[in-house]
């Protein structure tokens, strides 16, 4: 019996040196041995608000680390990530642990220091305004976005996207001055790519739906949902009314063929366009704004409900909407709750 006992415990103690062994492996990896030789410039979106997790995520799309959850394990264990910035970085590929995580903690260098905010919900020509304070003319981004195309592999076979709407992610870029604008569109390229790696298309997929056709109701998400705890509900009237062979009855597509975020008036429900989707079925040709990783998640997930209809709650502090599935309740709403 003794001799059972000490050879289990041998088999025990062998087992936790392999286990701890692997785990420390991981680690080590993470944190770069010495023998772990750094690769290639890449660039690095971190959006404002980034957890030490989704930091993990971004690293590791961008080959920066191996492992997203053996880097965070770390960064928890050491204390760290409350203070990492967001911005624009250069790193290289298996980069070593503790330059990543100073130069998180210090913030991006620029060579002079320059910053543009891309907000959630920007149309290509608020872009074009935004990029003039970093000394980017209009006509510079866009030579920029026609020498780019989408992000590989994001369009089915025979899709093709009429500009690049919808892929410019918004996020706070930090350049030099003068920016250089064919950089600025790569960065913010790579950022859709490194954010949207993170989402799970396959509902979306079910549902007959591409990646593209997602990243379409993202963008009417985006510029209809104005509290973000709604984001899944307008998700869920985009579904069910397509479902049901309606418009989806978004003013805000009417906006985009306008070219201004302005209110409309009653003659503009009426205009000839592709976009109009108060009296054309189905998706605008391409995503009206560039949506922000919220929202192109809910248009992923769409919340289970059966909503169809949604009204804008008057004077909600939260800007939330009033959401219902029978016809007669949203005109009795909109009737009880008028706006003039």
């Amino acid at each position: 019996m003794n001799g059972r006992r000490l050879l289990r415990r041998v088999l025990i103690v062998a087992v936790m040196v392999v286990v701890l062994g692997g785990a420390w492996w991981a680690i080590g990896r993470v944190i770069g041995e010495p023998t772990a030789v750094p690769g290639g410039s890449v660039t690095v979106v971190i959006p404002a608000g980034s957890s030490a997790t989704q930091i993990g995520g971004l690293l590791q799309s961008a080959g920066v680390v191996p492992d997203a959850g053996a880097f965070v394990s770390k960064v928890v264990a050491d204390g760290l990530g409350a203070k990492f910035k967001p911005g624009t970085y250069t790193f290289r590929t298996a980069e070593v642990y503790r330059t990543i995580v100073e130069q998180l903690n210090a913030g991006p260098a620029t060579a002079e220091a320059g910053r543009v905010v891309i907000p959630e919900g920007f149309a290509i020509w608020d872009i074009e305004d935004a990029v003039a304070q970093v000394k980017v003319t209009k006509e510079q981004y866009q030579s920029a976005l026609t020498s780019q195309s989408p992000p590989a592999g994001f369009l089915e076979s025979g899709e093709q996207a009429a500009s690049l709407e919808g892929f410019l992610f918004p996020a706070t870029y930090d350049v030099g001055v003068p920016a250089d604008a064919s950089t600025l569109v790569q960065d913010q390229l790579a950022a859709f790519s490194a954010n949207v790696a993170s989402v799970d298309f396959g509902y979306a997929k079910s549902r007959r739906l591409t990646k593209y056709d997602v990243l379409k109701i993202a963008s009417l998400i985006e510029r209809e949902a104005r509290a973000p705890v709604d984001r899944s509900k307008v998700s869920a009237v985009i579904y069910n009314r397509l479902k049901a062979g309606m418009t989806t009855g978004m003013e805000s597509g009417i906006q985009y063929a306008n070219g201004s975020w302005d209110q409309l008036s009653a003659s503009d429900l009426e205009i000839d366009s592709p976009y109009n989707l108060w009296t054309q079925t189905g998706l605008p040709p391409t995503p009206i704004c560039n949506p922000g990783l919220a929202s192109i998640t809910a248009a992923a997930h769409p919340a289970k409900v059966d909503y169809l209809y949604m009204y804008a709650i008057k004077d909600d502090p939260q800007g939330r909407h009033y959401f219902t599935n029978s016809y007669d309740d949203f005109l009795r709403y909109q009737q009880e709750h008028p706006y003039s």
